[in-house]
């Protein structure tokens, strides 16, 4: 049944060796009680270890039942020593806090034996050492004889064909000792029982056969087995896999923190505090993260990463100026140092590909979702929103032109006009959840269609005094004039206001949506798209007939949030660019556009063209005819002879007779006779007037090239061309009332400018002539 051949097993203690078993062959009969006897090192405990599977050779083999263990895994091992061995150790390794009852059992457990039918072979294992009235008594509550016998119960209990005993009675006395090797002698009847021991006395007196080790070597044997000579007995019983039901180690589990109640209290009170400050640290670790990121994110909301079509490294400028200081290695002299701003300055600035980078993100989206709330596109769409209230003319609320409108010129007003910001509509956000995180609804409600609006305070609800301007909720007049007085470098007195405004103000704005491709009206006669938006009739009509803007709420930011996301004033949706974008792309002089995309449909001229300055992209309405503008410089020539004046023609006065002796300087005891001409002066009267300038003359015919295109435009709205009535040519049009205001706006401006030259001169003449 059981075969050693050529055992030999060793432990490594740093650069110790001990070799324990030394080419150990042995072979075991199925019943006998074999002694194994030896002094300590000798390899008795180590050899009875090998035999239970509890430790493995270095080498050789052992056989069970005619088969090698060799290729045993670790399941393999378990189920041998499970079904086929039990184990008798010195120190009896009972369980202190389980029952003799549960000792016995705990063997039957790991063979997955139900519980009804492991009580009953537990009580009569314990029978058969005596002990069945101590079943419930503890490992404590026994003498060493009784302790020894529980553990014999023990490992009996499941049958098996093998008992190992390593120093079975070393810790008991000889009365005990006796009782112990009777009980022993009887199981070897039936089955292999193999004890270790170093008392030779006991060896003879029980043990069947004894074999002696010395070195880790058999030195004797007094009864050696040949398994070839006699034969191999096959396997008797069924064997089982060492398994454990879940709900039985759970048992097992709760009956062990049952039986120690204060351990486990200490244990789990310990565990908690290690677990609660785990948790804390975690919680606070948390909660600091979660607190960063949302400070992150609330002020990093008002800075969003924006990527446009052109870059620009503002580092490299800057490094420009610094460059221009700097020398890598100095000029000799009378050399110039060179520094290469034009090239860094345009290496500076790039492209980027957004059609490309959209198509990325929207491809990658799960990735990106990981580092951004949300990923938003932006077009190209401005709304065209006026005053619904167009009594008092057209007032256009976005793109805002306040500045614009009233013709602020150079110089620093028009500076200031740049710098301050008049636009108060702005597009919000397509992650809605991002601003409702940060605000308040004051009034009103989110926005659901796309024609719905936000009116956006500032922290406190504040409004800007500007955007009621804007909104005409404030008399538009009184902006007019500070602007005016500021474009003027006057004095601005600024408007005073005691009246008080409320959210229903904000909530009743009237305004109107156009579309900005209405603007243009097709002019068939020329085959061009003609821009209307400076008809004030037209544009009424457009407004009137334009969608109505809603302000849907008003909010403003809440306590919570550390930086405001918006910015004060309107806000419409993301819907609301789709929606003119799609009611764009319906109109006619889109679809036109899009018919011939080479063509500009403002002049007809492809768009090489214009790249090639044979065309400067609009209509130019001076192509409808043209001027002389040689006869035109003619018509204003200045007659040089009637200059010759002198100073009765200048209404001068006869001061001859005047006596101004008191006047004259040491040796002068009167004035000259004052009656004087030009050339007494010194003054050619060829250099007092010159002809009306080129320039002025330009400018003076695109005036009236303007003044009669717009003529013709409200010649056709009035029907005229319907009606197959000729219009005014040019110089018909030049008798009438506007023609003659533009000619006296330009030649007033230059007779002014001619009058104040001739002053100047004749005074700077007259005081040397005085002199």
């Amino acid at each position: 049944m059981l075969e050693l051949h050529s055992i030999a097993k060793s432990y490594e203690t740093g650069d110790l060796s001990q070799v324990a078993l030394d080419g150990v062959s042995l072979a075991f009969r199925d019943s006998e009680f074999v002694a194994i006897l030896g002094p300590s090192g000798s390899g008795k405990t180590t050899l009875l270890n090998i035999i239970g599977g509890l430790d493995h050779a270095d080498s050789g083999d052992l056989l069970i039942d005619g088969i090698s263990t060799k290729d045993y895994r670790s399941k393999d091992w378990d189920t041998f020593r499970n079904n086929r061995v039990g184990f008798i150790f010195q120190s009896y390794n009972l369980i202190p806090h389980q029952t003799v009852l549960a000792n016995v059992e705990l063997a039957l457990t790991l063979s997955g034996v139900g519980r009804e039918e492991r009580r009953q072979r537990a009580l009569e294992a314990l029978r058969k050492v005596g002990l069945a009235e101590h079943a419930k008594k503890r490992p404590n509550q026994l003498s060493g004889g009784q302790a020894q016998r529980v553990a014999i119960a023990r490992a009996l209990v499941n049958d098996p064909e093998i008992v190992l005993a390593d120093e079975p009675t070393g810790a008991l006395d000889s009365k005990t000792s006796t009782q112990i090797m009777d009980l022993l002698r009887e199981i070897a009847q039936d089955r292999l029982v193999v004890m270790v021991t170093h008392n030779p006395e006991l060896a003879e007196e029980y043990a069947t056969r004894i074999v002696s080790l010395a070195d880790g070597r058999i030195v004797s044997d007094s009864r050696p087995y040949d398994p070839e000579a006699e034969g191999r007995r096959e396997r008797r019983k069924e064997i089982r896999p060492a398994r454990m039901g879940f709900l039985t180690a759970l048992s097992l589990s709760f009956n062990n923190l049952m039986t120690k109640k204060g351990r486990t209290i200490m244990t789990a009170f310990a565990g908690s505090i290690g677990i609660i400050g785990i948790a804390a640290i975690l919680a606070l670790a948390n909660g600091v993260n979660d607190y960063i990121m949302s400070v992150e994110e609330d002020t990093l909301s008002s800075y969003p990463i924006q990527i446009t079509s052109s870059s620009f490294d503002m580092t490299s400028m800057m490094g420009i100026s610094m460059d221009l200081d700097t020398e890598d290695e100095p000029a000799e002299a009378g050399d110039l140092h060179e520094v290469s701003v034009i090239d860094r300055m345009f290496s500076s600035f790039g492209n980027n590909d957004l059609a490309s980078l959209k198509e990325f993100l929207d491809d990658d989206a799960e990735e990106i979702d990981r580092y951004a709330r949300s990923v938003e596109y932006r077009y190209n769409v401005v709304p065209q929103v006026y005053n619904a209230n167009t009594t008092d003319g057209v007032d256009k609320i976005n793109p805002d032109e306040t500045f614009s409108a009233l013709g602020i010129g150079v110089g620093s007003s028009q500076f200031m006009a740049q710098l301050m910001s008049t636009d108060i509509f702005s597009e919000l956000p397509e992650n809605l959840d991002l601003v409702k995180e940060q605000y308040d609804l004051v009034s009103g409600t989110w926005p659901e269609e796309p024609t719905d609006v936000l009116m956006v305070l500032g922290r406190d609800g504040t409004v800007s005094d500007f955007e009621l301007y804007v909104l005409g909720i404030r008399d538009g007049d009184q902006l007019d004039a500070m602007v005016r007085q500021l474009a003027n470098e006057e004095t601005v007195e600024v408007a005073e206001d005691d009246a008080t405004y409320t959210v229903e103000d904000l909530m009743g704005v009237e305004m109107k949506l156009v579309l900005a491709a209405d603007y243009y009206t097709y002019d068939s006669e020329h085959d061009v798209w003609m821009d209307k938006s400076d008809d004030e009739a037209y544009m009424k009509g457009l407004i009137a007939k334009g969608e109505d803007l809603h302000v849907c709420g008003v909010i403003q930011p809440n306590e919570e949030a550390t930086s405001a996301f918006l910015t004060a004033g309107v806000y419409y949706t993301p819907e609301l660019v789709e929606h003119l974008i799609a009611e764009a792309s319906e109109s006619d002089i889109v679809k036109a556009q899009l018919a011939d995309p080479k063509v500009d449909v403002f002049n007809g001229l492809t768009f090489e063209e214009e790249q090639e300055g044979e065309g400067d992209g609009a209509f130019d309405p001076e192509s409808l005819f043209t001027i002389d503008e040689d006869a035109m410089a003619d018509a204003f020539q200045f007659d040089e002879a009637a200059l010759d004046i002198d100073a009765s023609a200048l209404g001068g006065v006869d001061l001859s007779g005047l006596d101004l002796s008191g006047l004259g300087g040491p040796g002068q005891s009167e004035m000259p006779d004052m009656h004087f001409t030009l050339e007494d002066l010194g003054i050619d009267p060829s250099t007092l007037v010159q002809p009306m300038p080129e320039e002025t003359v330009e400018q003076m015919t695109q005036a009236l090239a303007g003044g009669y295109a717009a003529y013709l435009q409200q010649w056709a709205q009035e029907g005229g061309q319907a009606a197959g009535e000729e219009p005014l040519t040019f110089e018909e049009w030049m008798d009438t009332e506007p023609a003659q205001a533009i000619v006296s706006q330009f030649v007033g401006s230059y007779t002014a400018a001619v009058t104040q030259q001739v002053m100047a001169q004749l005074t700077e003449a007259m005081g040397t002539y005085m002199n």
